[in-house]
């Protein structure tokens, strides 16, 4: 298949169109900058100019491809409307562009907040539709098309794709702990994240694009719950700082945005995705990433 991937360039996406060209596909990814553009060609993929605001750019991305694979995001903590606002119409105009084509629509997605006070399933639903809710709903959105001759599949990524190099969740927890000198872990450390190692997060991408069917909801995760203070205290060691627990009152002000995430239980578990795919991670774990020094540098 020749794919159109949006976030082509970035930490998961690089890694996705890496395992895509080494399984005989082709990739066009979405470049918004000289680099992102050079990068991507080095590796052998064609080259669609455009960002996550260029709507037709991305739909004539999609109505070229035999499959789409959506991962950008805009990230902007600051203004999270505007970041929701531009995934769910990037989901509008991809799927509208594929529309009766019976074509995969695979988009990144994600665990945090489907059921609070249980790890989460692929047979759960996400709770969040409409345009103001968190991703502007595109998940919900996306499953639309399904019924309009789409393949729509759901990638929920563990909040933590973890590896050397991580820009991520993590690699902000690893900030903080520079900055106050001290590694922390809110409260009694007891919340607990899901994991999984960036190159088996991209395996199960591919295996899904060749396998999953329509309205399928795939897991990427590893570890189902790795507590907050066994992190904290991983990257204490890495940097050589003491660790200690965060009062919740103060957890805004030693994490910043991230945590808002660190406080919560963000746990779900992958038994559908690897009985569908045949999908095994073989990776190191966080815990193993963080001592051999992915987050020291």
């Amino acid at each position: 298949m020749h794919v159109f991937v949006t976030g082509a360039s970035g930490w998961i996406g690089s890694a996705i169109v890496d395992e895509l060209l080494s399984h005989g596909h082709g990739v066009t990814g979405l470049a918004r900058s000289d680099a992102s553009a050079s990068a991507l060609t080095t590796k052998g993929a064609q080259i669609r100019r455009g960002d996550l605001d260029d709507l037709e750019s991305i739909r004539a991305g999609a109505e070229d491809a035999d499959a789409v694979i959506h991962l950008a995001n805009k990230h902007d903590w600051s203004n999270p409307a505007a970041s929701n606002a531009a995934e769910r119409a990037s989901v509008q105009t991809i799927g509208d562009a594929l529309a009766g084509s019976d074509r995969p629509f695979l988009f990144a997605s994600g665990v945090a907040g489907l059921t609070p006070g249980r790890p989460s399933t692929e047979q759960d639903p996400s709770p969040y539709s409409g345009p103001e809710s968190p991703r502007g709903g595109a998940e919900n959105l996306a499953f639309e098309f399904v019924e309009h001759g789409v393949r729509s599949i759901a990638l929920r990524f563990a909040p933590t794709v973890h590896g050397v190099s991580d820009h991520g969740f993590i690699a902000y927890i690893v900030a903080a702990a520079r900055e106050k000198g001290v590694s922390g872990y809110p409260g009694e450390g007891t919340n607990s994240w899901a994991a999984v190692p960036r190159l088996d997060a991209a395996r199960m991408v591919r295996l899904g694009l060749e396998n999953a069917p329509a309205g399928s909801r795939l897991h990427a995760v590893a570890e189902e719950a790795v507590p907050t203070r066994r992190i904290a205290e991983a990257i204490g060691r890495a940097l050589n700082l003491p660790v200690a627990s965060v009062a919740a009152a103060d957890v805004a002000g030693h994490f910043g945005f991230i945590g808002n995430f660190f406080g919560m239980d963000l746990t779900a578990t992958s038994a559908a995705t690897r009985g569908l795919l045949g999908w095994t991670p073989t990776g190191q774990s966080l815990i193993q990433d963080i001592d051999a020094g992915a987050y020291s540098a």
